[in-house]
C-alpha cells in the first residue's frame, strides 16, 4: 500500500511535468496541471503526517514528529486504562458470559458418546505420574502427620460419649453383648478338648483323673450357665451391665480425667514406631492397588467417574432450576474474579509495551493500522487534486 501511495505521487509529478511542457498547446493542459500540483501538495502532506506518527521523516528530528515512539509509555498507560474500565467491570464481563449456558453444554457435551470415558481416563491416567512424584516415605509421614492434625484439636471423651449415647439409645450395645456372648460360648465348645488337656496338665499328679474329668465338666458347666444367664434381658449382670455403660457415658461427657487418658492413649499411639510402620503399609498398599487399577483397561475408577458424570449429566439435564443457580455462580464467580485481578491484567499489558523499544512499537502498530493510513495518503492526492481544479476553474473566471 505504501508503494501504491508512493507510486501515485510519482505519477502526479511526472503529469505535472508533462503538462507544463505542453501548456499552451492544448487548453486542457492547464486543468491538468493545475490537478497534478494540487495532488502533489495533497500526497506530500500526507505522507509527512502519516511518517511523523511513526517515525522522523527522513531521520529529521522535526518537532512532533515520531509521536509514537515519543509517547510509548503514555500510550502503555492509556490502554491500560482503557482496558481497565471499557472492558473488564463487572457488569461487562457478567453480560457477556451471560450469553454462554455453562451447565446445559457441559451436559450435553457430557452426554455424547464417549466422552465422559474420554475424561475419566484422562483423569486416570495422571494418577501414575502423580504416584512417582510423591516419596513413599513423605507421604506416609504426610498421612500420620495428617491425621494427627485432625485429631489435635478434637474432644475425644465428648465425641465418644455421643457415639456411645446413639448406641444405647437403639440398644445396640445389648445387640453387640449377645454376640460377643455368643462367640465366646462358640469358642468354648469348639475348644473343649483343648480345655480339657489343660486342666489335665495343671491338676496334681496324684490327682485321679475322674476327679480331673469331674472338676472340668462343672468348669464348663458353671461358665456356660454364667453366658446363659448374661444373655437373659431381665438378669443381674445385664442391669450391671446397664448401670456400667450409663455411668461410662456420663463420665466421658464431663469428666476431665477420661479425655486425659484417651488424649494420652491417642498421642502415645499416633508416635509409635508401629503405627507408624502400619500408615507406611496402608499407603504401600494403597499406591500398588490405585496404580494395578489406574493401570488396567478395565479400571474400576474410571468406571466410577464415568458413572458419577453420567449422574452429574442427567441430573442437570433435568433439573433447569439448577443449571441456572450454577450457571449463576459461574458467571458470579468469574467476573468476580476477573475485575479482583484486572490490576494484574493490566500490569501486564502496561509492562509489555515498555519492554517494547520504540521501532518496535512503530512497527507493530504501523502493520495494524498501516493500510489505513496508505488510503489517507491516496484520498490525499485525490482531493487535493480535485481542490486543485476546483481553484484553478475559480481562477479563470475572475
Amino acid at each position: 500500500m505504501r508503494r501504491i501511495a508512493s507510486g501515485l505521487l510519482l505519477l502526479m509529478a511526472a503529469v505535472f511535468v508533462a503538462a507544463r511542457l505542453l501548456q499552451g498547446r492544448h487548453p486542457a493542459a492547464g486543468f491538468v496541471g493545475a490537478f497534478a500540483e494540487a495532488a502533489m501538495v495533497g500526497a506530500i502532506a500526507d505522507w509527512f503526517a502519516v511518517t511523523a506518527l511513526f517515525r522522523h521523516p527522513f531521520g529529521i528530528p522535526i518537532p512532533h514528529t515520531a509521536i509514537i515512539p515519543a509517547n510509548k509509555e503514555r500510550i502503555g498507560d492509556n490502554l491500560g486504562n482503557f482496558l481497565e474500565h471499557n472492558f473488564m467491570s463487572y457488569e461487562v464481563v457478567h453480560g457477556e458470559l451471560a450469553r454462554i449456558d455453562f451447565a446445559g453444554s457441559a451436559a450435553s457435551w457430557i452426554d455424547q458418546p464417549g466422552n465422559a470415558r474420554a475424561v475419566a481416563l484422562q483423569l486416570t491416567s495422571a494418577v501414575p505420574a502423580l504416584m512417582r512424584m510423591v516419596d513413599d516415605k513423605d507421604a506416609a509421614v504426610f498421612l500420620q502427620d495428617a491425621l494427627a492434625g485432625a485429631l489435635k484439636n478434637v474432644k475425644l471423651a465428648p465425641l465418644l460419649s455421643q457415639l456411645l449415647s446413639v448406641l444405647v439409645a437403639g440398644r445396640q450395645h445389648h445387640v453387640l453383648l449377645e454376640k460377643l456372648l455368643a462367640m465366646v460360648s462358640s469358642a468354648l465348645e469348639a475348644h473343649r478338648p483343648a480345655i480339657r488337656q489343660k486342666v489335665h496338665e495343671h491338676s496334681p499328679s496324684w490327682m485321679p483323673k475322674a476327679i480331673d474329668e469331674k472338676f472340668y465338666e462343672r468348669l464348663m458347666a458353671g461358665v456356660q450357665e454364667l453366658l446363659s444367664d448374661i444373655q437373659d434381658e431381665d438378669s443381674e449382670w445385664r442391669a450391671r451391665f446397664q448401670n456400667a455403660t450409663d455411668e461410662l457415658i456420663a463420665n466421658l461427657a464431663g469428666s476431665p480425667e477420661y479425655e486425659a487418658r484417651l488424649r494420652g492413649l491417642l498421642d502415645s499411639s499416633l508416635g509409635h514406631p508401629l503405627f507408624r510402620g502400619y500408615v507406611g503399609e496402608v499407603w504401600d498398599a494403597a499406591r500398588v492397588r490405585l496404580l494395578a487399577d489406574t493401570g488396567s483397561p478395565a479400571s474400576k475408577i474410571a468406571a466410577h467417574i464415568e458413572q458419577a458424570l453420567h449422574a452429574l449429566s442427567a441430573a442437570l439435564g433435568r433439573n433447569p432450576a439448577v443449571q441456572h443457580k450454577l450457571n449463576e455462580w459461574i458467571r458470579t464467580f468469574a467476573a468476580e474474579t476477573i475485575v479482583a485481578k484486572r490490576a494484574l491484567i493490566v500490569g501486564l499489558v502496561r509492562r509489555v509495551i515498555r519492554s517494547w523499544d520504540a521501532d518496535t512499537l512503530s512497527r507493530k502498530f504501523e502493520l495494524h493500522v498501516g493500510r489505513d493510513l496508505q488510503y489517507i495518503r491516496i484520498n490525499g492526492t485525490i482531493v487535493g487534486g480535485l481542490v486543485g481544479l476546483v481553484l484553478h476553474t475559480v481562477g479563470l473566471l475572475f
